[in-house]
Formats: C-alpha cells, sequence, structure tokens
C-alpha cells in the first residue's frame, strides 16, 4: 500500500456522505456515467464477464457494470467510501462485491482473473500511475479488456477541468484535481504498452454548456477514455 497518497483517500472519504447525491457536489460522475458505460459496453459487452472497478469510490460505476449482467467487484482504499457503497448496493438491490485492497495487491492475488477491468479517474490521484496500469493489465485475463480515464495535460484541460470545473462553475468539488498530475495521452499508452496491452481506442468526453450536458466525440483534448485489450496467450 505504498503507491498512495493519504492526503487523497482522506479528501475522498471525508465527502463519502455526499457521493450519492445526483444534484451534489459529485453530480459529474452521475451525469458521465452513462456515457463510460456505453464505451466499455460497445468495446466489451459485460453480460457474463467479471469485472473488477480500480478505485471505485462509492461504487457509481460499479453499479452500473452489475446492471449490465457483469460479476463486479469494486476496490478501493478509502473504507467511508466501501462503507458507502455496499450500504447504497442493499438500497439500490445491485449486487456488487466490494474490498479494501489496493490494485497491486490484488492482482498478485487474483492475476488474470478479470474479463474485464476498470480505473476511472483515479491514476491521477496516484504517485506512481504506472503502477496501477502494470496491476490493472495483470488483473486482465489474456482477450481480457482493460479501460481508463483521466485528463490529458494540456492547457484546455487545466483551464476547463480546474479553473471553470472547480473555481467557476462549481462542477466539483476545489482541489480535486491537481494539474502537475495530468497525464497525456502518450504517456498512458505508453505505460500500457509496457504492461503487455494493446490500445484499441481512445475518445474524449465533452462538455456543452448551453445543454449542461456530456458527450462523447474525438477530442482528448480534456478529459478521455482509453481501451487496451490484452493478448491472447
Amino acid at each position: 500500500m505504498t503507491n498512495v497518497h493519504a492526503h487523497e483517500i482522506h479528501k475522498f472519504g471525508s465527502q463519502a456522505d455526499r457521493w450519492w447525491d445526483p444534484t451534489g457536489e459529485f453530480k459529474t460522475l452521475h451525469q458521465v456515467n452513462p456515457l463510460r458505460l456505453q464505451y466499455i459496453e460497445k468495446n466489451a459487452p459485460l453480460a457474463g464477464k467479471k469485472a473488477v472497478d480500480v478505485g471505485c469510490g462509492g461504487g457509481i460505476l460499479s453499479e452500473g457494470l452489475a446492471r449490465q449482467g457483469a460479476d463486479t467487484l469494486g476496490i478501493d482504499l478509502a473504507a467511508e467510501l466501501l462503507d458507502v457503497a455496499d450500504l447504497h448496493g442493499l438500497e439500490s438491490g445491485v449486487k456488487v462485491s466490494y474490498r479494501k485492497i489496493s490494485a497491486e495487491s490484488l492482482a498478485a492475488e487474483m492475476p488474470g482473473a478479470f474479463d474485464v477491468v476498470t480505473c476511472m479517474e483515479m491514476l491521477e490521484h496516484v504517485p506512481n500511475p504506472e503502477s496501477v496500469v502494470r496491476a490493472c493489465a495483470n488483473l486482465a485475463k489474456p482477450g481480457g479488456m482493460v479501460f481508463f480515464s483521466t485528463l490529458n495535460k494540456t492547457l484546455k484541460a487545466y483551464l476547463l477541468a480546474v479553473v471553470a470545473a472547480e473555481y467557476l462553475l462549481r462542477m466539483i468539488p476545489k482541489g480535486t484535481h491537481d494539474y502537475d498530475t495530468f497525464i497525456r495521452p502518450s504517456q498512458l499508452e505508453g505505460w500500457a504498452r509496457h504492461a503487455g496491452l494493446e490500445l484499441v481506442s481512445m475518445a474524449g468526453i465533452g462538455y456543452n454548456p448551453l445543454t449542461q450536458g456530456f458527450f462523447l466525440g474525438d477530442d482528448v483534448g480534456i478529459n478521455y477514455l482509453a481501451a487496451f485489450r490484452k493478448p491472447e496467450a
């Protein structure tokens, strides 16, 4: 558990009670979740698959994966968020298993165990994101799919994801992002390739201020999704 920022765990864990409020501080997570699921489903149909959601937080994506028919495990290191995820699962009736464990530790325990591995908006919050990419690759079965989402290291991303989203529009809590930790697509692809993964596709997540809605597109200059495949043995 060395690949963790204690202050990040505390920051998100302290806001656990507001995680499932669709109109609260984390409403953007609720708004982009259907897009993430759409992108995942397009590249890896989920019904009957075994999935793990790395850095699952309070379980928004985890429950979405389960609703699509995947046998889902969510992992995180913030106990408060996992408690909220468990409680919401009881209320929603969506069955997801949750564990407090790092990606690296789970990969050592269950290598090659999952058809689908997701890691959304987590890489920019750990000291060594390449280690998480490698762990996600190790968690995937041969032929399995690994999905990441993160923020591109561009001026546009800083202006829109930090200045606008956190301070002007207050779409997300202040201090959520640190521009120094943003990751260029070429960096992510390089880490994934070194971990034995092959890039399948990338897509950008855009925001329309007029409709106040998110959409998938070709512009990866701000927030982007990436799908990788682990080659068959």
